[in-house]
C-alpha cells in the first residue's frame, strides 16, 4: 500500500543523479500514493510510471493496451469511469472521480482518479494526463490530512521542479528555488503577489480564470499557455488543497519547437503538386474512414477547403459516374491492408468531373498496427480525354456526335439481356425527319447537315444522360429508354412524355446560318421486356410504328404497343375537351395580387382557369402543355390577352383601381407567332387601355434560340409602352451575354428559390444574385411565391420592391377580388390572406 506523502521518511535529494526530476517525481508519486498515466493520440498509447504500476501490482514497464486497462476499474466503477473517459476524449472535459479498483491480484483499492486532456493548435485533443491516487489509507485515517499538509512545506524544499503554493486568493505562499529561476524573481518579490499578475500582463487571462475555477471546484489543472514576459511555453500543474493550490511549472519550449517543426514538414507537403490525402483506417462501412489531412493540392485541384473535408469521409468527391467496381475492388485491397492503384472519375466541389490516378499505401504508426491510409493522387483528365477521342472515332457518328449504329447495336444488346435478367422494361424511339429531302434538294447538304447537327442536340436534351441517342445514318435517329420501372401503364406514361418532348423540340425553328427553318419529325415507339425477341425485331416494330405516324400526317407519335397507343388517343381527347371549352367559353380568369414593398397593392397576375364540365375546376398544369403542343395556346392566349385590357378598360374609370396593372403569361409558342405583337397592339387599341399597365410575363426559354428575333419584337413591344417581365428567372435558358441587350423592365424571382430562402443557403444566394443582378441593369424585380413575413422581410432587406404570394391573397376570380380589394381599400394588406 502506497504511503502517503506526510508519512513517507524524506530521502535525501542525490545531486549525482541522471534524473533528479524523475526522481522527484516518483518520491512524489510514491509520497502521494499516486501513479502517473498518459494517453498519447491519437495513437492510443498508453504509459505510465513505475508508481502505478506498483500501485495497480503490475510489472514495471509494462503498460497495458487502453481498452484494457479500463478493467482495472472495479465493476462498480467501471461504467462511471468509462463515461468520464470518453467525455475526455471527444470533448476535453477533466474528470476528478473517488472510486474503487481491483489490482492485478485482486486486491481492491479506493482511489481518486483524476485526468486533464491537452489540445493541439487546431483544438484537438492529443493527450490526456492522468494520475491515479491511493484513497485507501486516507480513507482509513483522514484525521492524518492536517498533519500531512504540516509536513508538505518539508518536502517541497527538496523539489527540483518549479513548484509554488497559493493561498485561495492566487497569492504565492511558497516559491522553490526552480521556481525563482524560472519566473526570473526572487522570493521576496512573488510572495503575497497573485500569479496572474506576474504571468500575465493584463492580469485577467486564462490562468486566472483556471486558477479560481479549480479552487471553486476542487478539480485538478492543467493546460500549457505561452508567456510573453518569460518568451516561454509553461506546463501548469494545479492541484487544489485546503488552503489554495499547490502548482507545479514546466517549460515545454523544446516540444512546441518541435511541433513546429512538424507543422513545418506538413506545410512542405501541402504545397506539392500531386494531391496529398490521409485518413484514419477506419471501418469501411458508412461513413467510411474520415479524412485528417489535405495538401493545398487536394484544395485547388477539388475546390473543397480542409474545413470542409476535415472529419467527413473521401466519399464525398465520388459521383454518379464513379465507377462502383473500381471503389468495391479499392475496397476488398484496404480490408486486406494492401496497398492499390486505381483511376477514378471524381467530382469537384462545383459539380465538375475529373479523372483520378492515385494510389493508397497503408500506413503503420510506431509498429502500433494499422493506423492510417495514404493517397497520393494526379489528374489524368486530359490523358483520359485523348482515349476516349479514340474510342469516339470508333463508336460515334462524325458530324453529330452521336453512337451510331455499330454502338447502338451494342447497347441495345446489353439494354435486352438487362431488361430480361432484372424484370425492367424499356422503350425504343425511331425518329425520322419530315420532307428532310426537300431541304437538301433546295438548299444544299450543308444545311441539312446543320439540321441533322441540331437535331441531335434537341435529341439528346429531351432525355436522361442514361439513356441513348443515336444516329443511324440519313435523318434517321434512334433514342432507347432504359430502366423504366416493371409497371407497363407507368413505363407507357414515361415514354410518351419523352415523345411529346421531343416533338414539340424538333418543331421549334432552326437557324440554319443565317436560315430560320421549320421542321417536324414522326416517332415510332415499341417497348421492350424480358419476352422481347431479337434485336431485329424490335428495330423492325419501331421503324413500322415510325412509317404509320408518317401515314397519320407526320408530326406525330405512333405506338406500336396497343396500350401505349391507347394512351396516345387520349391525348387526342384532351385536345378535343380543349377546342370544345374554347367554343363553349368553359375558360375563365383568376387574379393574384401583386403589392409593393409599403403594402399597397400595384397590380395582379392574371392565371388561367378551366372550368371543364365533368372535371370542374381544372389547373393550367392539367392542359397548358397540350394547348401549346397542339397549337391551341394561341386562341386560348388571345382570349386571355383580350379578357385582360377588358379587365384593365374597366379599372382604368376607376381612380381606386386606375393605377393597377395586369400581368399576363405569354407562351413561346405566342411569342414566336410572326403576328404575335400585332395582336397585342390591335388588342390594347381596341381596349382603349395604357399600354404600360398590360405586363406581359415571358419565359426564359425564349432566350434559348432566335434571340435577335426575340429582341427585335421585345423592342417593338416595349416602344409600343408594353410593360416587359421574365417570368421564374433562373429556372430555365437565361444567357446573362442576352439580358443586358432585352428591353426588360423586370425580373421575377422563381417561387422555387423564395420558398427555402431562409432555410437553403443555395437558394438565398440565387435570390440576392437575382436582385442585385436586377438593380445593376436598372430593372424592378419581384418575388412570386412569398409566403411569410420572414421570406418577404429578407427579399425586402436585399433590395426587392415587389412581393406575390398566399402572404397576401391566393388567385381569386374578378368578383371575389374586387370585394377584396374593396374590404382593404388600397391598404396595406393583411399578413396572410388565403
Amino acid at each position: 500500500m502506497p504511503r502517503s506523502i506526510l508519512s513517507a521518511p524524506q530521502p535525501a535529494i542525490r545531486r549525482e543523479s541522471p534524473d533528479p526530476a524523475r526522481q522527484l517525481l516518483a518520491l512524489l508519486e510514491r509520497a502521494a500514493g499516486a501513479g502517473i498515466w498518459v494517453l498519447e493520440l491519437p495513437g492510443w498509447r498508453l504509459t505510465w510510471t513505475d508508481p502505478l504500476a506498483v500501485l495497480l501490482e503490475m510489472p514495471i514497464d509494462v503498460a497495458p493496451a487502453y481498452k484494457d486497462a479500463l478493467d482495472f476499474y472495479a465493476p462498480e466503477s467501471r461504467e462511471l469511469m468509462t463515461t468520464a473517459l470518453h467525455a475526455c476524449l471527444n470533448h476535453a472535459a477533466p474528470f476528478d472521480e473517488e472510486v474503487q479498483i481491483i489490482t492485478a491480484r485482486g486486491q481492491r483499492l479506493w482511489v481518486r482518479s483524476l485526468g486533464e486532456a491537452f489540445r493541439d493548435a487546431s483544438g484537438a485533443v492529443v493527450r490526456i494526463q492522468g494520475v491515479l491516487q491511493d484513497l485507501t489509507e486516507r480513507r482509513r485515517a483522514a484525521q492524518e490530512s492536517q498533519s500531512l499538509t504540516m509536513r508538505l512545506s518539508t518536502t517541497l524544499a527538496s523539489i527540483t521542479d518549479a513548484f509554488v503554493t497559493l493561498d485561495r486568493e492566487g497569492r504565492f505562499t511558497y516559491v522553490n528555488h526552480e521556481s525563482e529561476n524560472l519566473l526570473r524573481r526572487p522570493s521576496t518579490e512573488l510572495l503575497g503577489h497573485r500569479i496572474w499578475h506576474e504571468l500575465d500582463i493584463n492580469g485577467n487571462g486564462r490562468i486566472r480564470r483556471e486558477m479560481l475555477t479549480a479552487m471553486s471546484s476542487g478539480k485538478n489543472l492543467e493546460f500549457e499557455e505561452f508567456y510573453a514576459a518569460l518568451g516561454k511555453w509553461l506546463e501548469l500543474r494545479a492541484y487544489p488543497f485546503e488552503d489554495g493550490l499547490a502548482v507545479y511549472f514546466r517549460d515545454v519550449s523544446d516540444r512546441r519547437r518541435s511541433q513546429e517543426q512538424l507543422l513545418l514538414l506538413q506545410t512542405s507537403i501541402s504545397r506539392l503538386n500531386d494531391i496529398v490525402l490521409i485518413t484514419e483506417a477506419g471501418s469501411f462501412d458508412a461513413p467510411g474512414p474520415r479524412i485528417v489531412f489535405v495538401n493545398d493540392a487536394f484544395e485547388r485541384q477539388t475546390g473543397y477547403s480542409r474545413d470542409e473535408v476535415l472529419g467527413q469521409s473521401p466519399r464525398l468527391l465520388q459521383g454518379p459516374l464513379t465507377q462502383r467496381a473500381e471503389l468495391d475492388r479499392i475496397r476488398s485491397a484496404l480490408q486486406q491492408s494492401q496497398p492499390v492503384r486505381a483511376e477514378l472519375i471524381n467530382y469537384k466541389k462545383n459539380g465538375e468531373l475529373f479523372w483520378m490516378e492515385l494510389e493508397i499505401v497503408p500506413v503503420d504508426y510506431f509498429s502500433r498496427g494499422l493506423t492510417h491510409w495514404v493517397a497520393v493522387a494526379r489528374d489524368i483528365t486530359e490523358r483520359k480525354a485523348a482515349e476516349d477521342e479514340i474510342e469516339h472515332l470508333a463508336f460515334y457518328d462524325t458530324l453529330t456526335q452521336l453512337p451510331n449504329r455499330q454502338l447502338l447495336m451494342d447497347r441495345l444488346q446489353h439494354a435486352l439481356s438487362q431488361s430480361a435478367r432484372h424484370r425492367k422494361i424499356g422503350a425504343l424511339m425511331f425518329i425520322d425527319l419530315d420532307n428532310f429531302k426537300v431541304l437538301n434538294d433546295t438548299l444544299g447538304h450543308s444545311k441539312g447537315d446543320l439540321l441533322l447537327q441540331q437535331v441531335g442536340e434537341r435529341l439528346s436534351s429531351c432525355v436522361r444522360k442514361t439513356d441513348t441517342v443515336a444516329r443511324l445514318g440519313g435523318d434517321e435517329f434512334v433514342v432507347m429508354l432504359e430502366n423504366l420501372g416493371d409497371n407497363p401503364q407507368v413505363a407507357n406514361a414515361k415514354t410518351k412524355v419523352v415523345g411529346e418532348k421531343i416533338l414539340a423540340a424538333l418543331s421549334e425553328p432552326y437557324n440554319l446560318a443565317g436560315y430560320q427553318h421549320h421542321a417536324t419529325c414522326s416517332i415510332g415507339i415499341t417497348s421492350f421486356s424480358k419476352d422481347q425477341e431479337s434485336i431485329g425485331e424490335l428495330l423492325k416494330q419501331a421503324d413500322l410504328a415510325m412509317y404509320q405516324a408518317k401515314a397519320a400526317g407526320r408530326n406525330s407519335v405512333c405506338f406500336f404497343d396497343p396500350e401505349m397507343q391507347a394512351a396516345a388517343t387520349a391525348s387526342a381527347a384532351l385536345n378535343t375537351e380543349l377546342r370544345r371549352g374554347l367554343r363553349n367559353h368553359e375558360f375563365l380568369l383568376h387574379y393574384q395580387p401583386q403589392v409593393g414593398r409599403n403594402g399597397l397593392m400595384v397590380g395582379v397576375e392574371a392565371l388561367i382557369r378551366w372550368m371543364h364540365p365533368e372535371r370542374r375546376m381544372v389547373f393550367p398544369d392539367d392542359f397548358i402543355s397540350q394547348a401549346e403542343e397542339s397549337g391551341l395556346i394561341l386562341p386560348l392566349g388571345k382570349w386571355v390577352l383580350e379578357t385582360a385590357c377588358a379587365q384593365l378598360a374597366r379599372w382604368a374609370k376607376r381612380p381606386e383601381t386606375a393605377m393597377l396593372s395586369i400581368a399576363v403569361n405569354v407562351s413561346v409558342r405566342q411569342f414566336r407567332h410572326p403576328e404575335f405583337v400585332e395582336l397585342v397592339m390591335t388588342i390594347i387599341n381596341q381596349s382603349g387601355i395604357c399600354a404600360h399597365r398590360l405586363k406581359l410575363e415571358l419565359t426564359e426559354s425564349l432566350l434559348a434560340t432566335d434571340i435577335d428575333v426575340t429582341i427585335a419584337k421585345m423592342g417593338r413591344l416595349k416602344n409600343a409602352g408594353v410593360t416587359l417581365s421574365i417570368d421564374d428567372f433562373g429556372m430555365g435558358y437565361s444567357a446573362l451575354s442576352y439580358l443586358k441587350h432585352l428591353p426588360l423592365d423586370q425580373l421575377k424571382i422563381d417561387r422555387n428559390f423564395v420558398k427555402d430562402v431562409l432555410t437553403d443557403p443555395n437558394d438565398a444566394a440565387i435570390a440576392r444574385t437575382i436582385i442585385g443582378l436586377a438593380q445593376s441593369l436598372g430593372l424592378a424585380v419581384m418575388a412570386e411565391g412569398v409566403e411569410t413575413e420572414a421570406q418577404r422581410d429578407f427579399l425586402a432587406r436585399h433590395g426587392c420592391e415587389s412581393y406575390q404570394g398566399y402572404l397576401f391573397c391566393k388567385a381569386l376570380p374578378i368578383d371575389e377580388l374586387e370585394a377584396f380589394m374593396q374590404g382593404i381599400a388600397l391598404q396595406s394588406l393583411p399578413q396572410q390572406a388565403r
